[in-house]
């Protein structure tokens, strides 16, 4: 098959390479043009435009957008759509938020234009290992599209599927993403309390090549927490800074409207807002109430 790719940093970039890679043809776009003469020398075709994108394309077109949530998804559909046929595809494989899925696939639909949204998870890896595709869209076109899917998954048939109508691909992302949160934060702070207790001189780094064996608890999350301590076993000069991209907030927000407990994903959450403050003003508020009411020393920060 061959197919538009809009959007080639590094994710794009190696999706393309691994379709080029697959026997598909692909035509890449992207604001930075040495990213097109990047995925060019990898077999791609390459573009300058929107128009000459298109052009190179046989209908019915597929389009696929790996571009920043939000407003940039929202400006590229804008620009794409009046040079799209009844029949073409428009796929957004990046993190957008769900129910902006499906608002454009309302949109797009009394066009003919199709949507499918696709949460896309393997990160730098998926060149090489493949990544889990979670599709939402109308069941044919998705049929139709599968051999796409089935080169960029691990295998044919493993590591994606069809979850449901538009917008779907995307809920099943972003809750995805909330349980990352879960299982980065368990891993961090077990790890953490192995640190302290410092008379047993616990080897971190040991500890985790041990569990990738055998444990119940070993994962790739494991496998990549391992790789990170071979190189800096004490983490020295990383700050404890995390950021967040926006599906911890929507799956916690989800379940606030459905009603749904998610302590540990909301906690993780927390913990990532909590270390983007560098002056936390509630704990310096906790120990100012506990110096009121019982007259607790407060530790005074150092003036600049």
């Amino acid at each position: 098959m061959e197919l538009g790719m809009i959007g080639l940093g590094k994710m794009g970039a190696f999706m393309t390479e691994r379709l080029v890679r697959g026997g598909h043809r692909v035509v890449g776009l992207d604001r930075d043009p040495t990213a097109v003469q990047r995925v060019v020398e990898k077999g791609a075709s390459g573009a300058d435009s929107l128009e000459k994108l298109i052009a190179q394309l046989k209908a019915p077109r597929a389009i696929w957008l790996m571009v920043p949530a939000g407003a940039p998804v929202d400006q590229t559909i804008d620009q794409l759509t009046p040079h799209l046929a009844p029949g073409d595809t428009i796929i957004d494989g990046g993190n957008s938020y769900y129910k902006d899925s499906v608002r454009r696939a309302s949109a797009l639909a009394p066009k003919k234009i199709n949507f499918v949204d696709s949460g896309t998870s393997g990160g730098v890896w998926g060149l090489t290992e493949g990544y889990s595709m979670m599709v939402g869209g109308d069941a044919d076109v998705v049929k139709r599209l599968s051999p796409i899917f089935q080169t960029l998954a691990p295998g044919p048939d493993k590591g994606w599927g069809r979850v449901g109508p538009a917008g779907a691909g995307h809920y099943v992302k972003m809750v995805h993403n909330g349980i990352e949160y879960g299982i980065m934060q368990a891993y961090a702070e077990g790890l953490d309390l192995l640190r302290h207790k410092e008379e047993f001189h616990l080897d971190l780094l040991q500890i985790t090549k041990i569990w990738q064996f055998g444990s119940v608890i070993r994962s790739w999350l494991l496998d990549l927490t391992v790789d990170a301590l071979s190189g800096n076993p004490t983490l020295d000069g990383i700050e404890g800074y995390v950021t967040d991209s926006g599906e911890g907030r929507w799956t916690a927000m989800e379940g606030i409207e459905l009603g749904v407990p998610l302590p540990a994903l909301t906690g993780a959450l927390d913990t990532r807002l909590r270390s983007q403050d560098p002056e936390p003003f509630a704990n310096k508020l906790l120990a100012m109430m506990r110096h009121e009411f019982g007259g607790h020393a407060v530790k005074t920060a150092a003036k600049r």
